[in-house]
Order: structure tokens, then C-alpha cells, then sequence
């Protein structure tokens, strides 16, 4: 409904958010902006990608994007979700004692997830708008937008990104934590390790088994774990949030050749 004022501009009054949610949004991107500026040496900034296919989140080859999750609860950043248009991905921002990890969800198909990756570790050019995620805050807080400085937020190598995805050769259950090296088939990895130029990449990989019949390897990889296997899946991804963590810990005491 239209409130005309004072020979009178119409304001569509159901289109502004109260006062005091309007006032969290902007205190909210202002406390983003100044994290995300914040400068930190070498070894304290960590970027976590969940691997998977936007859209499909119940998937076996979304798990990594599950741990991801997961993660983004464990470190009380779960309604931080900002949406980056430069790197088609989702970040969220969290403190790890004295260092910073950058959480990843591409929203590119798995096998061009590299390039939200790589766009996030050398975006180019070097200013971007980021639109923050719906929260509790609400539409005031989608339409807030945070300017990134590249050079501060995303300057990684390849060693500081950490890639978390789904894995057929290990039973669903079992995880491993892999220092580079090759993509042993995965697509997702793949493309991560041919955008970066690098395959320094640590990986968690997070086992969704085998099927038995070769044929049926794409169904599997793409169907929706089965209730049985969900049974599974609370206490998988909390102990492959464990690994993640205690890692990065571990790295973050240390210097950074030392991985």
C-alpha cells in the first residue's frame, strides 16, 4: 500500500525492511568487510571447497558439500552464507584461533568447480561485489553488498586450499586425508587441479563406495543416499569435520613449507 506525504512521493512501505532490521543488515556487512580486509600472514588463511553439483545436495557426489556444511555449523557461520557473483561461488568467513578459513561452495557444475575455485585463489579483476546469502537478518541482508579486495582476501596458494569430495574406491564410512597429487578420476578434482595449475591441493576424501556392476557407477554417483546410508551420515560428517579442523590446526602452528 502506497503512503503519499507532502504533495507526495509514493513509498511502498512493504518493500522496506523495518528500521532495526535494516540497521543489522548494514552493521552485518560492515563487520564482514572488516574480516574479510583483515590482513594475515602466510599459514593463517585457509579456503575449505566443497566439491558437488549446486542444486543437488542430497547427492552422494555432493558429500563434500555436506562436510561443508557441516563445517559452516561447527564454526557458528551457517547464516553467513555471501554469494559471489566474480567466483559463481558461496563464501562464508570464519575464525579458527588465529587464523581465517574461507568456506567454498561453487555454484558451477562439478566438473567446472575449478574455476570457482582458482577465481576465488586468483580472481581477476582484483574488486568484486559480493551479495550476501539469506540469513535471519532477511532481505536486508540480501541486498547488502560487500566490496572484496582480491589482493587481501584471496591471496593463496595452492597448498593453503583444502578440497573435500566424495570418493567411489573407499566404503561409505571411511575417510583419508590426501597431500596432492594425482585426481585418481575425479572430475571435480580434476578440474580443480587444471584451473589452478597445481595439484598441491590437500583433498578429504569422503568414501561413498562402489558399486558392483561398472554400469551403474554414474546412478550411484548421482542418486540420493539411501536411507540406510543416511543413518550414517550425522556422525560421518562430524568426524571428517574433526579431520579438517585438527589439520588445519596443526598446519596453522607450523610454517607452511612444512606441510
Amino acid at each position: 500500500m502506497d503512503d503519499v506525504r507532502g504533495g507526495g512521493e509514493a513509498v511502498n512501505r512493504s518493500s522496506m525492511p523495518p528500521p532495526g532490521l535494516w540497521r543489522a543488515g548494514l552493521w552485518l556487512s560492515r563487520a564482514m568487510s572488516r574480516c574479510v580486509l583483515e590482513p594475515r600472514p602466510p599459514g593463517k588463511r585457509w579456503l575449505v571447497a566443497g566439491l558437488g553439483n549446486p542444486g543437488l545436495p542430497g547427492t552422494r557426489h555432493s558429500v563434500g558439500m555436506a562436510v561443508l556444511g557441516q563445517l559452516a555449523r561447527r564454526l557458528g557461520v551457517a547464516e553467513s552464507w555471501a554469494r559471489d557473483r566474480r567466483c559463481a561461488a558461496d563464501l562464508a568467513l570464519a575464525s579458527l584461533g588465529d587464523a581465517q578459513l574461507v568456506l567454498l561452495r561453487p555454484r558451477r557444475l562439478m566438473n567446472a568447480n575449478g574455476r570457482s575455485v582458482a577465481r576465488a585463489v586468483t580472481a581477476d579483476p582484483p574488486y568484486g561485489s559480493c551479495e550476501l546469502g539469506k540469513g535471519p537478518l532477511g532481505s536486508a541482508v540480501t541486498r547488502a553488498t560487500v566490496s572484496l579486495r582480491q589482493a587481501e582476501l584471496f591471496g593463496l596458494t595452492a597448498e593453503e586450499v583444502y578440497l573435500v569430495h566424495d570418493e567411489l574406491d573407499k566404503p561409505l564410512g571411511k575417510l583419508a586425508l590426501k597431500l596432492g597429487g594425482s585426481a585418481r578420476g575425479h572430475n571435480g578434482v580434476r578440474s580443480c587441479i587444471s584451473c589452478l595449475n597445481s595439484n598441491a591441493m590437500p583433498r578429504l576424501r569422503v568414501g561413498i563406495g562402489r558399486p558392483t556392476h561398472p554400469d551403474a557407477v554414474q546412478t550411484h554417483v548421482l542418486g540420493c543416499f539411501s536411507p540406510r546410508e543416511q543413518e550414517l551420515l550425522p556422525p560421518l560428517l562430524e568426524r571428517a569435520t574433526d579431520l579438517l579442523l585438527d589439520h588445519i590446526r596443526e598446519r596453522s602452528q607450523r610454517p607452511l613449507s612444512g606441510t
